[in-house]
């Protein structure tokens, strides 16, 4: 006990206590056994109960298995700086029975969601990592060992936000890429970049977009709000679709909106129309473009899983919140002011992440995509977000634009 109390665990459920002279160690992949120091012997079922035991999940969040100069295994806690041979998972040793998924709901915060996951055999790449909901993406995933890659515009800001999490965890594996979505000549730039590590790719991120801004063309000749929520991120799949699929099982999360519901994508013929997602001046409204953009991103999101899906790869979108701080509202005064006198009662940054990394990774949706998240739990999006020839009418034409302004893209 004098160990369970040590590793902060001495408050159990635990079956018989062992006779004197006994221990329980674990293995390093989590199977129980027990130690008889009188005989110096070692075997793997209780002396009392008979029973074999293995540990149940992973490591707490915030500890880390090591091995010292002897070759003996050591559990490092990070969080209150101490070192113990004890395996803090044995205070919860179950036998081998299936446990049921644990519900989340608005209030969960993405450290929750990961809390004991062991993340150290991913790598993560997100769009828009470096602040708001996608720096606590980042963060969460790289504080539970991931090796997360955050592709960003601003590479001083990206850098910064790397450092804050490595000033919180010494070892945590993040770095920034540069890659700007007004620019699709960049994607493909930053694609080659990140192929070039030879890395392979489990859970892409797209999160990055803009709201509310005032009307512009980026240098490929389109409005800017459509091209960065949606046509760059359509592009960067495309790129990187053989590298997922080398990746197996691996998922995509497109982040979009409640918002997606207050408007519409088609002509009068039923085709997604062009001048509706890249309007001209004149006709362009902000908050429309958002809405449109993030409608895109769900059509999007059930096109690539369909299309990817026998090949390990799934796909699903999320909204993360609908009262939420960030600044991707900060192109518009009044709505900046308005969510400042609501601030006290929005979403945190954290709760906000959460949606994003329970699709990324919940053992409960492996294999299994096409659909819409908000608040953790399954939803039905709007009506044309669920229809299927909108989302290929929607592929058609991005994968047009696309190959309209490059050479030699490859389609899905």
């Amino acid at each position: 006990m004098a160990a369970l109390k040590y590793a902060g665990m001495d408050d159990t459920d635990s079956e018989d206590e062992l006779p004197p002279g006994w221990e329980e160690r674990s293995t390093k992949d989590g199977w129980v056994y027990y130690a008889n120091h009188d005989e110096m012997k070692t075997q793997w079922e209780h002396p009392k109960t008979g029973k074999k035991k293995r540990c149940a999940g992973d490591l707490p969040y915030g500890w880390e298995q090591e091995t010292d100069e002897k070759g003996q295994i050591i559990y490092i806690d990070h969080i209150n700086k101490r070192t113990t041979y004890f395996d803090p998972r044995q205070a919860f040793t179950v036998e081998d029975v299936m446990v049921k998924p644990k519900r989340y709901d608005g209030n969960t915060a993405a450290l929750e969601i990961l809390q004991g996951r062991d993340l150290s055999d991913k790598v993560v790449l997100i769009t828009g990592g470096n602040s708001g909901v996608g720096f606590e993406t980042a963060r969460s995933f790289s504080l539970h060992g991931a090796h997360v890659i955050l592709a960003c515009r601003n590479l001083t800001r990206a850098n910064k936000a790397v450092g804050l999490i490595q000033q919180e965890w010494h070892k945590a594996r993040v770095e920034a890429m540069m890659c700007d979505l007004a620019s699709l000549r960049s994607v493909r730039e930053f694609a080659q970049s990140f192929k070039a590590k030879k890395l392979p790719l489990h859970i892409l991120v797209c999160n990055a977009a803009v709201c509310t801004q005032p009307w512009s063309l980026t240098e490929d000749g389109l409005e800017s709000t459509f091209q960065i929520c949606h046509l760059s991120h359509f592009l960067l799949v495309q790129c990187l679709q053989d590298v997922l699929r080398r990746s197996a099982p691996a998922r995509v999360v497109v982040v979009s909106s409640e918002s997606h519901r207050f408007t519409d994508l088609l002509d009068s013929c039923g085709k997604v129309d062009l001048a509706l997602l890249s309007p001209p001046k004149k006709e362009y409204w902000s908050m429309l473009a958002y809405n449109r953009a993030k409608l895109c991103n769900i059509l999007f999101s059930n096109e690539l899983h369909r299309r990817l899906s026998s090949h390990g790869v799934t796909s699903n979108a999320v909204h993360p919140g609908n009262m939420m701080y960030t600044s991707i509202h900060r192109s518009w005064w009044l709505m900046t002011f308005l969510f400042t006198l609501a601030r006290p009662f929005t979403k945190s940054m954290q709760q906000g992440a959460a949606t994003t990394v329970y699709c990324a990774v919940a053992p409960e949706l492996e294999g299994l995509g096409g659909m819409y998240f908000n608040n953790c739990f399954r939803c039905l999006p709007s009506i044309q977000a669920q229809d299927q020839s909108s989302a290929a009418s929607l592929w058609e034409l991005s994968e047009r634009l696309v190959a309209e302004r490059s050479t030699g893209i490859q389609a899905l």
